[in-house]
């Protein structure tokens, strides 16, 4: 039985965050003669605590100019700027941090915070190995994820290992906004693809994420057969650093919404590096946190959105009953192409009649924004790791790889972490199978077309979709989910 990477914290065995208040402040323009900006519930809870000193903050504006001119006036040190959203992150002082609340033009102020990390089966679930043999899309290519980029932001990723050979990483960043070693004025900066980025940052939970969404396909030395939703799919991965924190995150969001459209740079051919289509989120606050509507998190990933890139999150490994909801709050965002998803275990059977997971977060009965969208396998999946790797030390089923030297590469985890990159995967697939599709088209395809297993908590048609507090619409099913968006059976 594997260890799972699933109780409080999301992976409390390796990162003790404390949790701050949750709730959302609604945030108006600064001007003279209103009241200040507001702060994020995680900056007050900074503020109360913190002795007086420098503590990262994230300035938004009204425009990108007026975030700069309160960092300008108020003597802040900028670090970084988020271009698109108007936000400017800066290191600042209790005093810098409540003059900059009435600079002109500022309409909100946000502090960072730690977050934590939330495993590919021989089994068909998801339908996503039936899709790959028997779909294709409309040049007469199986629906394996070619010709799509999938983003993984995660604790960073094991280049050198089998499941990613020959190319499969195309881009390799790391985040350094939290570096105070860094002499560079970049949050994200590049490394090679062959370096091993999972080492320095928790190791092994990146990945094993990548390697599901995107590993390659190959049979272990015991016979084994492992596969990632989307064999064909490149992987562009942005490694957290040193520490999983909102402002890391944040960073690798921003990275993706400046260069998805060219994740290489100019001159690199899309057959090399195709555009990034998906971002793959297994990290959040765990807890009661609600979705903030004013945070960097959620403005980054609906201008995502606006230019076609679906963010995946997983919904949590909090449990719970319903009373009150414990799913990953950016996972909340009711925008088109924001998909959170909950945990299946299908108990070892590779079918559909298995179970939700006792592990993942639940929604608020009463509030269907904070439910999961669709449910995907996330107990008990083999994937890419190295039993040198913390992460990976958790697995209780270790597994050689398909070379003599690759002694226990893969191994066995659980949580809505390994459920999470299933749905990215299978993103790209359905991306491939119709490259105009829409985030919000490709979230309705999805849900439209899920599994309704019958495990948990009775759905009810809620925005048009029959889904449920706990599992969403049901699982997801590849095949028809591309069928939908145009892919035809071979």
């Amino acid at each position: 039985m594997a260890v799972r990477c699933v109780r409080r914290g999301w992976l409390a065995s390796l990162v003790a965050a404390g949790l701050v208040a949750s709730g959302v402040l609604i945030a108006m323009p600064a001007t003279a003669a209103s009241v200040p900006a507001p702060l994020s519930p995680s900056l007050v809870a900074q503020l109360a605590g913190v002795s007086p000193g420098e503590l990262p903050v994230m300035v938004h504006g009204a425009t990108l100019a007026d975030a700069r001119r309160a960092v300008e006036a108020t003597g802040m040190a900028r670090v970084t700027i988020f271009g698109k959203i108007g936000v400017v992150v800066a290191r600042a002082s209790r005093d810098q941090v409540e003059a900059a609340r009435s600079q002109p033009g500022v309409t909100y102020l946000e502090g960072s915070r730690p977050v934590a990390v939330t495993s590919v089966p021989a089994n068909d679930a998801t339908r996503s190995r039936e899709a790959r043999q028997q779909l294709r899309d409309a040049n007469g290519a199986l629906l394996d994820g070619t010709g799509v980029s999938i983003a993984v932001i995660d604790t960073g990723i094991d280049g050198t290992h089998p499941a990613f050979a020959g190319g499969k990483v195309v881009r390799s960043l790391k985040s350094v906004c939290l570096d105070e070693s860094s002499t560079t004025t970049s949050c994200v900066v590049s490394v090679a693809p062959a370096v091993d980025t999972d080492t320095v940052s928790l190791g092994g939970h990146g990945t094993h994420v990548s390697s599901i969404a995107a590993g390659h396909s190959l049979e272990l030395t015991d016979g084994t057969q492992v596969s990632g939703t989307a064999p064909g799919a490149k992987i562009v991965s942005l490694s957290s650093g040193a520490a999983v924190a909102v402002l890391a995150a944040d960073s690798a969001l921003n990275w993706v919404l400046e260069n998805h459209a060219a994740p290489c740079g100019p001159g690199v051919s899309t057959e090399q590096c195709p555009p990034i289509r998906v971002v793959n989120n297994s990290y959040g606050p765990g807890g009661t946190d609600l979705l903030d509507v004013n945070s960097a998190t959620v403005k980054l990933q609906r201008e995502l959105a606006a230019e076609g890139v679906v963010t995946v999150w997983a919904a949590g490994n909090e449990g719970g009953d319903g009373s009150t909801s414990l799913t990953n709050p950016a996972g909340q965002d009711p925008t088109g192409g924001i998909i959170s998803v909950a945990s299946y275990n299908d108990e070892g059977t590779g079918t559909r009649t298995g179970s939700l997971s006792t592990f993942s977060s639940r929604g608020a009965k009463a509030d269907p924004s904070t439910w999961p969208d669709i449910s995907a396998p996330g107990e008990n999946i083999v994937g890419a790791c190295r039993l040198y790797l913390p992460i990976c030390a958790t697995g209780l089923k270790p597994q050689n790889g398909p070379g003599p030297l690759d002694i226990g590469t893969y191994n066995t985890i659980s949580g809505t972490s390994m459920a999470a990159p299933h749905v990215a995967g299978v993103v790209a697939q359905l991306f491939q199978a119709d490259p105009t599709a829409t985030p919000t088209e490709i979230e309705a395809a999805l849900k439209s077309t899920a599994f309704p297993y019958p495990d948990g908590e009775p759905y009810q048609m809620v925005d048009g979709y029959l889904t449920s507090f706990d599992k969403g619409t049901g699982l997801v099913d590849v095949v028809a989910a591309a069928t939908a968006l145009g892919a035809r059976a071979s």
